[in-house]
């Protein structure tokens, strides 16, 4: 959908507090060497992509239209 190397699903949440779940997609951009995925690659002290409002809006278009037509 959007040329990743690997997409990330995970899931956040808890019992105490605010109790609630939501889920993150984290794609993963091409070339991103082996040892440097998984946990690594989502850690913010690492970096993070830049995306302009429009362009995830668009990504999150084709997620739920996908998901609908699936």
């Amino acid at each position: 959908m959007c040329g990743a190397e690997r997409t990330y699903l995970y899931s956040l949440g808890s019992q105490q507090g605010n109790a609630h779940l939501h889920w993150h997609i984290a794609a993963l951009p091409p070339g991103v060497p082996y040892e440097r995925q998984q946990f690594h690659a989502l850690m913010t002290e690492n970096g993070v992509l830049d995306v302009r409002p429009e362009e995830a809006a668009d990504m999150a278009r084709r997620v739920r239209d996908a998901l609908a037509s699936g």
